[in-house]
């Protein structure tokens, strides 16, 4: 699991206030969802979740860090979306005999 999969990952944890709804909605086993959340917490050397047996609460870290998550999750939506949505433009060059133009790309066009 990358960086960005485990922001993912924490964003629906904090939105659903539960790793087994959270890890679900990925399709993730909990047991997963529950490692990738403390190896964050590891990594980032803070306590970004306050867990109980019914649900789960961000600490002031953790509101922070999931503000962050939102913000960066939603740079990179808007910078994939940019390509997935842009139209072909250019110039098409195609070079073939004059036979085959006639025949078979012209009719095409």
């Amino acid at each position: 699991m990358d960086r960005l999969d485990r922001m993912r990952l924490f964003v629906r944890v904090v939105e659903r206030r539960n790793f087994t709804a959270a890890a679900a909605d990925l399709g993730l086993p909990r047991s997963t969802a529950t490692e990738a959340i403390q190896q964050l917490e590891e990594h980032l050397g803070t306590r970004l979740l306050d867990r109980t047996t019914r649900h789960v609460a961000t600490t002031l870290d953790g509101q922070a860090y999931y503000e962050r998550c939102l913000s960066i999750l939603g740079e990179v939506e808007d910078a994939e979306a940019g390509f997935r949505s842009a139209e072909p433009r250019g110039l098409l060059r195609i070079d073939a005999h004059p036979l085959l133009t006639q025949r078979f790309l012209l009719p095409q066009l």
